[in-house]
Parts: structure tokens; sequence; C-alpha cells
């Protein structure tokens, strides 16, 4: 009996000892809590067909973690280059040039992308190279245009800040830095830049309402022309099919040769990730969303207004092999006996889809501190 009170004393003298330890800070360094999971707000009318990845779901820390990564500079060799270089905030996450410009003032070889409602979309890049957040947000540090350093620096250079391992931490459960985890604070960071507040939104939503020029512009934008059934139509909504999200989640369904060049000039584009010739001069169709605030234009930002973009497509498409069908055929009157593509839009009827497309602008996006640069 005495032998048994005695083993009992002992146990609970060690379980007060291991209370004590830990209420007064002992080494725990390898517990931490589960990361919170991060509710990412989205509107009904945006549809289901949305990627968040299993294997990376998106947390509050990892999502803060993402967006110190994103204006951290010392992802850069000469640490003066950063992902927000090139996707600045009040640009829509463009950066205002044609084609990008990288370390030591290197110019890239196409325009930065507005980064918006990123779930939506697939394969990543103008040319689809990337076909997940995660890996596309690691080439550029690697990229000698852009960044040009080494993931192994990388990661050298966070692991000996005083701050970030612990970031890492938390967001993860380990404090050893490793590429595949920047890789996925980054993506987790770029899927939260949710615009859902433009005029557009709210007209959808019965909180606004279109004017009869923007509501013209509406209706051009979403028509395929039938001049048969003297039906007037923009022929914009054939290829920018959900311009509430990033185009279509489909493979390489949202890729188009949209008429800029002819087969002398068709530069490789998606062909060089399919070796298809028929994807030659094909490119990632854009989100339209904040277009007013993302000029240049195209992939290699050839076009300075909205008003050339659409005299583009009303009288400057150039034939070639691989040009979309849609916009092949597509025309506000008869076929044209000399052969030409043009859709034959009265200026009237241009400037009214450029006004509807000036209902895309969310100005509550570009001014949310959540998104913003945290240094």
């Amino acid at each position: 009996m005495y032998q048994k009170q005695q083993v009992n004393r002992v146990i609970l003298q060690i379980l007060a000892i291991g209370l004590w330890l830990v209420s007064c800070g002992g080494d725990n360094s390898n517990q931490i809590a589960a990361p919170t999971p991060y509710d990412l707000d989205v509107p009904y009318y945006f549809g289901e067909n949305h990627e968040l990845p299993k294997e990376n779901p998106l947390t509050i820390e990892g999502v803060e973690l993402g967006r110190m990564l994103f204006y951290e500079k010392k992802l850069s060799r000469d640490n003066t280059i950063s992902c927000g270089s090139c996707h600045q905030q009040d640009k829509a996450f463009t950066d205002g040039l044609s084609v990008s410009v990288g370390i030591d003032g290197q110019h890239l070889t196409k325009s930065a992308m507005s980064l918006v409602n990123l779930p939506w979309s697939s394969h990543f890049f103008w040319d689809g190279r990337a076909e997940s957040l995660e890996g596309q947000a690691l080439e550029p540090i690697e990229n000698t245009l852009e960044m040009d350093q080494s993931l192994d620096e990388t990661i050298s250079k966070l692991s000996n800040t005083e701050n970030y391992p612990d970031l890492f931490f938390r967001a993860f459960g380990k404090k050893i830095i490793t590429a595949e985890n920047i890789g996925k604070a980054l993506a987790q960071f770029q899927r939260t830049l949710i615009s859902a507040n433009s005029k557009y939104d709210q007209f959808l939503t019965g909180n606004a309402s279109l004017t009869e020029q923007e509501n013209l512009g509406m209706e051009l934008f979403f028509t395929h022309p039938e001049p048969s059934s003297s039906i007037r139509g923009g022929n914009c909504g054939d290829c920018h099919v959900n311009i509430l999200t990033s185009g279509v989640n489909d493979n390489f369904e949202g890729f188009k040769n949209n008429g800029l060049d002819d087969d002398s000039g068709l530069e490789e584009g998606l062909a060089t990730v399919t070796g298809f010739p028929s994807d030659k001069g094909k490119f990632k169709v854009p989100s339209l969303r904040n277009i007013a605030l993302t000029a240049p234009y195209m992939h290699d930002g050839r076009f300075a207004t909205l008003e050339e973009v659409l005299d583009h497509y009303n009288e400057g498409i150039k034939r070639s092999e691989t040009i979309d069908p849609l916009i092949l055929e597509a025309s506000n009157e008869s076929i044209e006996s000399n052969g030409a593509i043009k859709l034959h839009l009265t200026n009237e009827e241009k400037e009214a889809i450029i006004a509807f497309l000036h209902t895309l602008t969310d100005y509550s996006f570009i001014t949310n501190e959540k998104f913003s640069d945290p240094f």
C-alpha cells in the first residue's frame, strides 16, 4: 500500500513539473497551433469552377507570409526587384509598361498580366507554361531577366533574417525555409486578390444601374454579329467568356490567336508548350477586370489605349492559319469581297463598348490594404 502511494506521489510530481514547465514558457519551440483557415469571400455569381488545391489550403498565416514575400526585394539578386515591382496594386497589379523591366534595367519580352480572380484561371503566363500558381510564383525569381537569383540563394537570404523563419513556422510548421513553401505562400496570397466590387458587379446584384451608353456597350460586348438577321455585335464575349473572373478554366481552351499578325509574323505562343503547330500565335485570353487601368494592351503591349484595341478588332485583324474562327467570320456587314476581316462597328458602338469596359473598374480592389505593400 505504501509503495503504491509512493508511485502515485511520484507520478503527480512529474505531472506538476511538466505543467510548470509549460506555464513558465518551457521549450516548446516545436509545437504550434494549426494555421487559421482563411475564408475566401466569393460572390455567388462567380460560379464554383475555381481551383483551391487541397495540398495548399488558404490560411491567414500563409496569406500574410505570401503578401510579405510578394513585396520582398530580397527575392532578387541585388535586392531591388519584387513581384510587386511588375504587379502594382494601383494599376490592378500590372506595371503600365509595354514589356516589363527586370533586374539591371533589362527588358522582358512580354507585358505583365493583371493578377486578379486567379482561382478561376489555369495555365499561367501568356504562353501557359505554368500549370499552377505555385509553379508560376517561383519562375520569375530564377529568370535571368527578372530577378536573376537562384532558389538556394533566396532561401539563404530569407533564412538569415530575424522574422522569416518564424513566419514560415507559423504558416507551415517548419522554420526550415524551402522553395516549395515559398511558392505555396506566394500562391496563397495571389489567390486572395479577388475583385468583385465594380459598377458591373453592383449592376448584377441590383445595386446600380447602367447608363444608356453602358447598356448598349454591354449588349454589343456579349453579342456575336449576325448580319443576315440584322443582329449587331462586338464579338468580344466569344473569347472573353467570363469577364467576372479570369476567362476559361479549362486546359488550353482559353488561348486564342486574335489576329495580331499574319503567318510571317506569328510568335510561337502556346505552341512552345504544346508543340502543336496549330497553337502558334495563340496566347492566354486575359481577364478584362479593371481593363481601363491595365494599359498598354496585348501580350507585347502594342496598343496604348482601349480605342486602339477596338480599332484592331474593327478593322485591323490580320489573317493567319491559326486565327480563331469566331474572329475570322465575325462582321456586322456581308462578307468582304476583298477577303478583309472587319467588324464594321460605328464610332458610337465602339464608344459604347469602351464605356461598358470602364464599368469593370473596381476602385476598392486597387486600394484594399490587405493587398498593399506591408513594408
